[in-house]
């Protein structure tokens, strides 16, 4: 006799960039729908990008909201030893791992791709990549060791440029676009454990990143952004982390090596 799998107030998941934006989403959404969440953020700016990073403050605030469902751990997604306390702060507080979503991610823009500045090039590399990388190897191992029949899910939140190519955005998006070769790989070796693994590509979101893009081009506002929507206007953070809720969800269990646009028609555009 199998064991059954575990209900959506036994499962647990991890999330990365859950300080703001699409992060803090994810997290109230997957809090709203039963699940146990640890919320995983840098809390701290650093010199290589240009905006001001999530705070303490707004990650202690989106773990207050989700009351005793939900835990804070401070801790940058390029220090393996960071992301393993996150797991076994899943492990210790919860009873284990079903999910980890990895939603951190950083841009600097501006100079052609030849032009970029190594500073830039390794901060985006790092966390974009490398970092969706380094929560693989702390996760899955956790994700693994549930009993089957397993429900397990890795996502990873990428961008429309993830499967194109943006002027000025060259070293953003050679990480985006990594990290569907990164996750799509994943699925197969994870397919045969029962365990999902699917890439998210927002568009234009209505977040600090996205103002951070309207700054490469010079824009006055990023709503300006929306002219490159089939649907003319910016998305919500909450619209990417319904999509993200979902695949976690049972209805989800039949998606797998998907890489699936989140982005009010800019792919087709």
């Amino acid at each position: 006799m199998t064991n059954n799998p575990p209900a959506s107030s036994d499962r647990v998941a991890l999330v990365t960039g859950a300080a703001r934006g699409i992060g803090a989403a994810i997290v109230r959404q997957l809090v709203a729908s039963g699940w146990r969440v640890v919320a995983f953020d840098i809390c701290a700016n650093d010199p290589a990008i240009p905006y001001p990073l999530g705070s303490e403050l707004a990650l202690n605030e989106v773990v207050a909201a989700g009351g005793d469902s939900c835990v804070g751990v401070v801790g940058d997604v390029r220090d393996q030893s960071h992301l393993d306390a996150a797991v076994s702060a899943a492990v210790d507080r919860f009873g284990g791992l079903d999910a980890a979503v990895g939603a951190a991610g950083v841009l600097v823009g501006g100079p052609h791709a030849w032009e970029t500045d190594e500073t830039a090039w390794t901060a985006q590399l790092d966390v974009n990549l490398t970092g969706m990388w380094r929560l693989a190897c702390a996760a899955i191992p956790a994700i693994l060791a549930r009993p089957e029949p397993r429900q397990g899910r890795f996502i990873a939140v990428s961008s429309a440029a993830g499967v194109r190519g943006l002027p000025q955005l060259a070293a953003y998006s050679a990480s985006k676009h990594g990290v569907l070769g990164l996750v799509t790989s994943m699925a197969a070796e994870l397919g045969p454990h029962g365990v999902c693994a699917n890439v998210i590509c927002p568009g234009s979101t209505d977040t600090v990143m996205l103002n951070a893009s309207a700054a490469v081009y010079g824009l006055e506002s990023p709503t300006e952004f929306r002219q490159y929507h089939l649907l003319p206007r910016l998305l919500q953070p909450d619209e990417v982390a319904a999509m993200i809720t979902f695949l976690c969800s049972p209805g989800g269990s039949g998606i797998t090596g998907a890489v699936l646009p989140v982005d009010a028609g800019m792919d087709a555009k």
